[in-house]
């Protein structure tokens, strides 16, 4: 690939500069952390693309993997004296890498024909909700284990029930206030709490609309396509699902999600994707409503009041907070607001509560046993808590600590903020 090729990581130029290679990075970077090379770090990544651009490096699948090796926490960032954005130039990298290599089989499949497809989507885990039971057995609550056949995708991996109601089938389309109407927002569920979790974007509509909000649920919007871009670099297919989300909220006041994931991509829409002044107009004007729904409740609506359901009773509960929600949106004290002012619930803070879960959306898929390399780390902080609960803000690192607690029997539970709120 010629230098003229390399058109993503030309718009972050500047930032291949900003690297002073002190190594802070090293320090810090949870991948580093296990493997201890020099491609694992920030440093090193920012080097191996200046060289690729240089053409003093040829593409080839390994070197693309290297690149690939990256869970996007943006720890290197935020512990970096010079403030270099690594992880911004791994995207771009990623995404001129995906058009000139292609995207590695199944995913480029999955991401351009499931993910981009909500009805596809919706059809595919109809039939795997109505298979699960005969394919993959129980483990613990509602984990399940994977088959043998899947072992590509993490030999061991416990993954969720795929709920057999999902959640455009509990909601209307419209959930009138209670009350005087405040604001009239769109509730973006995301895949999870749209096809596993529906109870958790039911409990986040009916918390606004109790709170003085209209709620608007559009059936057309789709997948955020943080895998699809952040992860994957496919640009061309993630256009079309920003597109597509952003005409289904316009003429919103806000929009709101329970995801911290969904959070974070919807709003890099623009930075990423934009490829004309049309679209970058569009983007920018759907991503400045875009609030992950902590924020939402303490920012916007000022709220304090908070109460948890009588299960959780007695409990001591701690937080972890994901990467996309603290280092990329900068919402760290909403959700120890809400938690703290929880009558009959006791809140302890963990060691590292924002240390990196190690899920990373598609690195979890390439480098499972990785993956939970670093959420054993992330265990031993839970259980020096000595919380009986976990709480999180984000679906996939809900994921990844249940399947960590799962592997290592430990007792404490992870559930979704919304769950210890009424």
């Amino acid at each position: 690939m010629s230098r003229t090729e390399f058109t993503q990581v030309g718009k972050v130029a500047r930032e291949l500069e900003q690297c002073m290679k002190c190594g802070f990075c090293a320090y810090v970077c949870p991948v580093y952390q296990e493997e201890k090379t020099e491609a694992s770090l920030a440093r090193g990544k920012n080097e191996l693309v200046k060289l690729l651009v240089s053409g003093e490096l040829e593409i080839n699948r390994e070197l693309a993997d290297r690149l690939y090796k990256c869970t996007g926490c943006m720890t290197c960032t935020a512990n970096c004296p010079a403030r270099a954005e690594i992880p911004r130039i791994v995207v771009a990298a990623r995404a001129d890498l995906a058009g000139e290599m292609g995207m590695r089989f199944p995913y480029g499949l999955i991401y351009r024909q499931v993910l981009a497809k909500r009805g596809v989507m919706g059809l595919a885990l109809a039939a795997a909700s109505r298979l699960q039971g005969v394919l993959m057995p129980r483990t613990s609550g509602t984990l399940r284990h994977m088959p043998d056949f899947l072992s590509a995708f993490g030999k061991g991996r416990r993954i969720p029930s795929v709920a057999r109601k999902f959640l455009r089938r509990q909601l209307p389309e419209v959930t009138a206030a209670a009350g005087r109407r405040t604001l009239r927002v769109g509730y973006f569920s995301g895949c999870m709490n749209e096809f596993v979790s529906p109870e958790v974007g039911r409990r986040t509509v009916e918390l606004l609309a109790r709170r003085g909000v209209e709620v608007v649920f559009p059936r057309v919007q789709g997948c955020c396509g943080a895998a699809v871009f952040l992860g994957a670099g496919d640009f061309e297919t993630a256009r079309k699902m920003a597109d597509r989300n952003a005409a289904a909220f316009e003429g919103l006041d806000y929009v709101v999600t329970d995801c911290a994931t969904c959070a974070c991509a919807l709003t890099e829409y623009a930075h990423f994707l934009a490829d004309t002044p049309e679209r970058e107009e569009a983007y920018a004007r759907f991503s400045g409503k875009v609030r992950h729904v902590a924020s939402f409740l303490v920012d916007v609506l000022e709220a304090a009041d908070f109460r948890a359901p009588a299960l959780f009773d007695g409990k001591k509960v701690t937080w972890h907070d994901p990467c996309h929600l603290n280092r990329h949106l900068g919402v760290r004290e909403q959700p120890r607001r809400i938690l703290e002012s929880l009558g009959g619930v006791r809140y302890v803070e963990m060691p590292e509560a924002d240390r990196c879960c190690g899920m990373g959306g598609q690195f979890n898929l390439l480098h499972y046993e990785l993956s939970m390399k670093i959420a054993k780390r992330k265990s031993e902080n839970i259980e020096a808590a000595d919380a009986d609960v976990v709480v999180t803000a984000c679906p996939g690192c809900q994921l990844q600590l249940a399947d960590s607690a799962s592997r290592l029997e430990k007792p404490q539970r992870v559930v979704s903020l919304m769950d210890v709120i009424e």
